[in-house]
């Protein structure tokens, strides 16, 4: 089902079968990757969960402590990356509308996400796909002090490897989950676009709104003028 849907190399379940006795090192590339060398399209969060759920299952045969400290160290690594890339180049490369992956939009976006909020959207940023690419380059082309960044996205990298690696590890002892493997990792990627299509939904929202605020403006301006004649 999962195959259908996606190229097999952002099927999780296909990519930890590939990688054999390398999934967790092979996971923790794509991890750091996609965290910090400007490549959105990865299965991120799904992966995580999946080597979570294979642990449980005994598919993967290291200690589920060695995974996440591994995991968290990649998505740590990977934001810093990113940060120097953006401290060092800007955002000069996000020039092209047309590009691929680098569309100006993105760091558009981010940007946006960054302002709303501050430092801590470092760690809100794990959750959101795309923007978690480049959240760690707007930090570094706006010079964040590297000690505040530090912290906060370690906090993240905590929180979203190791809690979505957790999470993994305890749903997939449970039988319902481990008879439909395929649904519940294409469950988490859908899960994992819910916070893009709510910001979609509220942006439209403040659009409409500042439009009906403008008319609303207009008008009360228009009643209140005085008298030409």
């Amino acid at each position: 089902m999962m195959a259908m849907l996606m190229p097999n190399w952002m099927d999780p379940e296909y990519l930890l079968n590939w990688l054999g006795d390398w999934s967790l090192w092979g996971t923790a590339a794509v991890i750091f990757v996609e965290c910090g060398l400007l490549f959105p399209i990865l299965p991120g969060d799904s992966l995580l969960f999946a080597v979570g759920l294979f642990i449980a299952h005994g598919t993967i045969d290291v200690p589920l402590w060695l995974a996440c400290v591994v995991l968290t160290i990649s998505a740590f690594l990977g934001n810093v990356s990113g940060y120097y890339i953006g401290r060092g180049l800007g955002t000069t490369l996000f020039t092209n509308p047309n590009a691929r992956f680098l569309k100006p939009k993105y760091i558009e976006q981010t940007h946006e996400f960054f302002e709303r909020y501050g430092p801590r959207a470092l760690v809100l940023a794990r959750f959101v796909p795309i923007v978690r690419t480049f959240i760690t380059v707007v930090a570094g082309a706006g010079k964040m002090d590297p000690r505040k960044f530090f912290v906060w996205t370690g906090i993240g990298a905590v929180l979203w490897a190791t809690g979505v690696t957790l999470l993994g590890h305890a749903l997939g002892r449970i039988k319902f989950i481990h008879d439909h493997l395929e649904s519940a990792l294409l469950l988490l990627v859908l899960v994992s676009l819910v916070p893009m299509v709510v910001e979609f939904v509220l942006a439209r929202r403040r659009g409409h709104g500042k439009v009906i605020e403008g008319l609303e403006a207009q008008l009360e301006e228009s009643t209140t003028a005085p008298d030409p004649r």
